[in-house]
């Protein structure tokens, strides 16, 4: 597989086939994704990988913790920008609107909807959990970093025959999380990646979100044609 197709084949995938990802398999994976770039070299990414009944157990507080908190809990560090504005919040929307059409769940059921979100919280039944951690000491320039080091582990789980899924929404629930996973005092989940075997066969994996063009996004000056 070469990188192009790895980058044009990767989705959001929702959906695993019930095949374990061994740790020896999980070891090889991060070790190869350490090359990805590093300003400083500082490598300000720490990882959790859980598998079986640790991945279990905080699948379990989390959906105590939302039953508490069905909104999230309190956090300083917002999944999204308050009053977030167009494009984004569009393109926002119509994913999120694309993505109950392709399940067929009408607008008007919010209990199959909310049902389907806590999928997120079971990792969708992904064999392999991974939280990432950052020092909230670490500047934006770090979480930028942190974020090439999650892609680099998207695309060579492409490679590998796997797939993946980023979810922010782990930050609903940071403060448990820090409690659960016995984090430093100034050590906090960035977000989680649930990692396996895709179910081609689902519908949700069907569905591929839309870009911008490159007119829309980018301007070119000084080539010489």
């Amino acid at each position: 597989m070469d990188v192009i197709q790895a980058v044009n084949q990767r989705i959001s995938t929702r959906a695993y086939l019930d095949k374990p990802i061994t740790e020896a398999e999980a070891r090889d994976w991060l070790a190869t994704g350490q090359r990805s770039p590093s300003g400083g070299n500082l490598q300000p990414w720490r990882v959790i990988a859980l598998a079986g009944d640790a991945k279990t157990a905080v699948a379990d507080m989390a959906m105590k913790a939302l039953m508490a908190n069905p909104t999230g809990e309190p956090t300083d560090y917002p999944i999204y920008p308050e009053n977030l504005w167009n494009p984004h919040e569009e393109r926002r929307q119509t994913i999120g609107r694309q993505m109950f059409e392709t399940l067929g769940i009408p607008k008007e059921d919010k209990g199959a909807r909310m049902a389907w979100f806590a999928n997120n919280f079971r990792f969708f039944d992904a064999p392999l959990a991974v939280f990432i951690i950052l020092d909230k000491r670490m500047g934006h320039g770090q979480w930028a970093h942190s974020g090439m080091f999650l892609q680099t582990l998207a695309l060579l789980a492409e490679e590998r025959g796997w797939a993946s899924c980023m979810q922010e929404c782990w930050g609903m629930l940071r403060p448990s999380l820090k409690a659960h996973l016995q984090l430093g005092e100034s050590e906090m989940v960035w977000c989680g990646m649930a990692v396996g075997y895709p179910d081609k066969d689902a519908a949700v994996n069907t569905l591929r979100s839309e870009r911008a063009t490159v007119d829309e996004f980018a301007s070119f000056a000084g080539f010489q044609d």
